[in-house]
């Protein structure tokens, strides 16, 4: 195991531990009064607790909304092929865990299988509305906007996919067969 303290706010270190088969993360920040780590998992309203501070971050474009960042961390982990994070609230604070997939078969074929159906599904979309855009995609197949971006520039590296005409405007031409069989 290996540890890292990093500095938040009230001067005591955010810690993070790198196991052989979990990553965590120990933050001493308190949910609002009367929460659970149901109710932060569930859709939810948003009680920063320094607003001016979201503020910024928000207007910096380094978040994307508030009240989003545990449901954006289990989209991408589903967009990855790995589980959930599993948050456990404590009373002096907060613990975030992942599953550290360092295995081969982790890695490889799980993460791979995935890709393979989150690849078909983008074709199937494309097949069926040649014009959709990345966002729209990304809304549909459940995985984030550069999540997409970077399925469809593996999928026009094979010569599967190409973009015919400007990005607004233009749209999308499936044009031949890669290694997966689509």
């Amino acid at each position: 195991m290996s540890s890292v303290s990093l500095w938040n706010h009230s001067g005591i270190p955010i810690q993070i531990s790198v196991y052989e088969d979990k990553i965590m993360f120990w933050n001493n920040g308190r949910l609002p009064a009367g929460w659970t780590v149901q109710d932060l998992t569930s859709k939810h309203a948003s009680q920063p607790f320094n607003p001016d501070i979201a503020n910024a971050f928000f207007r910096a474009g380094m978040i994307e909304a508030w009240g989003r960042g545990i449901e954006q961390m289990q989209i991408d982990c589903k967009g990855q092929g790995v589980s959930e994070p599993v948050l456990r609230y404590e009373t002096n604070g907060l613990w975030v865990e992942f599953e550290n997939r360092t295995s081969e078969e982790a890695t490889g074929g799980t993460r791979e299988k995935t890709r393979e159906k989150t690849r078909e599904k983008i074709i199937a979309l494309i097949v069926a509305n040649p014009s959709i855009t990345t966002e729209e995609l990304a809304d549909q197949v459940g995985i984030t906007v550069k999540g997409i971006e970077w399925q469809i520039s593996k999928l026009k590296q094979t010569g599967f996919l190409e973009r015919v005409g400007a990005a607004k405007g233009g749209y999308w031409r499936v044009i031949g067969s890669d290694s997966t069989g689509y």
